[in-house]
């Protein structure tokens, strides 16, 4: 790890103020008009709907952090970055580690003020719902740093990862992130790229329950996250190599 360049790296991110608040700040404020109401005391699980709508919005805060972060990686590398690292003793698979590093701390700031907040709010569950809840909403967003990265390799501009950050908030509706769906709209979501990782995430507290009634089982779910995860790093290898082969 080189801790000089991620250092760096913290501190500009952390200057864009406009893209802290919509990282940290935006979700945090969502969970507090949704997980603070009188439903929020509702059982569900083994916790509280509060508890529920806490997972959902770290998680959804999390996913906009590595999105971003990834796509803005390979914006820099395709737009002469690596040319500028290549002089460095810094080689690609350091760089990567290091990106990953930064984003992931980046996604740990909605998941600590908002799990911070859950707790100060009455959000309740089991310890090892609110444990492994908040790794599985770290370790998830992972994936979408690499889709980010492959938005920013296919079209190459700030604007495209902005636009790749705003998708997120269709697929979070469609992922039954920010409200309950039912019906042909909850049968479509279940084949989006957000359904899956927010239903993991939420396990540990409803065991695949749904708010609106029904039962999504583990596998369904993991084989969400598992086919999303492969389409998105087949679009970023294949778009690495398409990029190497115009060099």
């Amino acid at each position: 790890m080189n801790t000089v360049y991620v250092g760096l790296e913290l501190r500009r991110i952390f200057r864009d103020y406009v893209n802290v608040f919509f990282v940290g700040v935006l979700p945090a404020f969502l969970f507090l008009i949704f997980g603070t109401q009188s439903y929020s005391s509702e059982r569900i699980g083994n916790g509280n709907v509060g508890m529920l709508i806490m997972i959902s919005m770290a998680a959804y805060g999390a996913v906009t952090a590595t999105t971003g972060i990834g796509g803005m990686a390979a914006v820099e590398r395709m737009q002469g970055w690596g040319r500028q690292l290549g002089l460095t003793s810094m080689r690609d698979v350091s760089y990567v580690a290091n990106k990953t590093l930064v984003a992931l701390v980046v996604a740990t700031i909605p998941i600590v003020l908002i799990y911070l907040l859950g707790a100060l709010t009455g959000a309740s569950a089991t310890a090892l719902a609110w444990v492994l809840s908040g790794a599985l909403v770290l370790v998830g967003a992972a994936v979408f740093g690499v889709y980010g990265l492959a938005v920013g390799l296919a079209f190459r501009t700030e604007a495209a990862v902005s636009a790749a950050s705003g998708l997120l908030v269709i697929m979070a509706f469609l992922g039954n992130v920010f409200m309950p769906i039912t019906g042909t709209l909850l049968e479509i979501g279940r084949f989006t790229p957000l359904y899956g990782y927010n239903a993991l995430v939420r396990y540990p507290l409803t065991g695949g329950v749904l708010e609106s009634g029904g039962h999504d089982p583990l596998w369904m779910i993991l084989a969400n996250v598992t086919v999303w995860a492969a389409i998105f790093v087949l679009a970023a290898t294949h778009l690495v190599r398409r990029g190497r082969e115009r060099q």
